[in-house]
């Protein structure tokens, strides 16, 4: 368990799409309940297809199961678990141990996913990292996804580390979040400096809500801001809003929302913000939801959004009229 799982209670450990060829699409997991892991394979071996995907179950996700892909073939390796766990049908003292997909072809221009159902381990405590190692083969050459960082090291120091996701907090019944642990509204992400993030709560039934957040680069190079998660929305993304004349105009950001050396960029209601979309719960005001913002460089960094009463101008929860 301690070679695949390190506590991350402070900055990202998780890597991102700009900088792997393997990620996992979902960042988050709670202690207990199911976890989809969604292993993205960006691109080939040096403009070589892939042709084998293999993935390491790592100890504490129990009972995988793998989906299959039309035109590769499918195996498994089961094994003994370090300890018997408790599932949601009895206990389990082992299980699929990896799941290789194999036989397929995947230009090195396409994306593809390969997916896996597990039960994360309630013995995870929130603020953990599980690392799940992948092994890509193509036509010529391979990459292995497996490093996994030392205690105190960055992820986004190794050359090949492995996909990750996140323990946070589980959810409370209805879908919407159990508070989190207090974390300091203030994270430091290599040279970000990313200050309160924050949303704004929503009626049920509402399929978007707004974010917000300050981040200042302290940097000599600029980064970009290109997405947000929290446990509650399917997707996201970056918006402006303008006024033209007396009408009030909202649009996409394309590419992201850079940062440059010496800048803060800060996202308010009225002006640049982020939209989370296809809403399954409601955050309610005084609640604290761990969620992720991602960037080019700084990666996909945790951080803690506290919710503002409905139509708050700021955290604090002053109205907006």
């Amino acid at each position: 368990m301690k070679t695949l799982v390190s506590a991350a209670l402070g900055l990202g450990l998780l890597a991102s799409a700009a900088q792997a060829h393997a990620v996992l699409e979902r960042k988050q997991a709670a202690p207990g309940v199911s976890y989809r892991g969604v292993v993205q394979i960006m691109h080939g071996c040096n403009g070589k297809p892939t042709t084998r995907v293999s993935v390491t179950i790592p100890e504490g996700l129990i009972g995988a199961k793998p989906m299959p892909k039309p035109g590769w073939t499918l195996a498994t390796t089961r094994g003994p678990y370090a300890k018997t766990y408790a599932t949601h049908h009895g206990t389990a003292s082992e299980g699929v141990t990896a799941i290789t997909w194999s036989g397929g072809s995947l230009p090195d221009d396409q994306v593809d996913e390969f997916t896996f159902l597990a039960q994360v381990a309630g013995t995870f405590e929130p603020g953990a990292t599980v690392y799940v190692p992948v092994q890509q083969d193509c036509a010529e050459g391979s990459h292995s996804w497996s490093e996994i960082p030392k205690a105190g090291q960055d992820a986004h120091d190794l050359k090949a580390a492995a996909p990750s996701f996140r323990i946070v907090q589980v959810a409370q019944a209805g879908g919407a979040p159990a508070a989190a642990t207090p974390a300091a509204s203030t994270v430091k992400a290599g040279d970000l400096t990313i200050e309160t993030p924050w949303l704004r709560a929503t009626p049920n039934g509402a399929k978007v809500a707004g974010g917000y957040v300050r981040i200042t680069n302290t940097g000599s190079v600029p980064d970009t801001l290109t997405g947000a998660t929290v446990p509650f929305a399917k997707s996201s993304d970056i918006h402006s809003m303008s006024m033209e004349g007396s009408v009030m105009k909202m649009a996409p950001v394309s590419g992201g929302l850079t940062i440059k050396p010496g800048e803060t960029v800060e996202l308010k209601p009225g002006g640049y913000h982020l939209m989370f979309e296809d809403l399954t719960g409601a955050p309610k005001a005084g609640e604290a939801i761990a969620g992720t913002l991602t960037f080019q460089r700084a990666g996909a960094v945790p951080v803690t959004f506290t919710v503002a009463p409905i139509g708050a101008g700021a955290p604090g929860g002053q109205h907006q009229h």
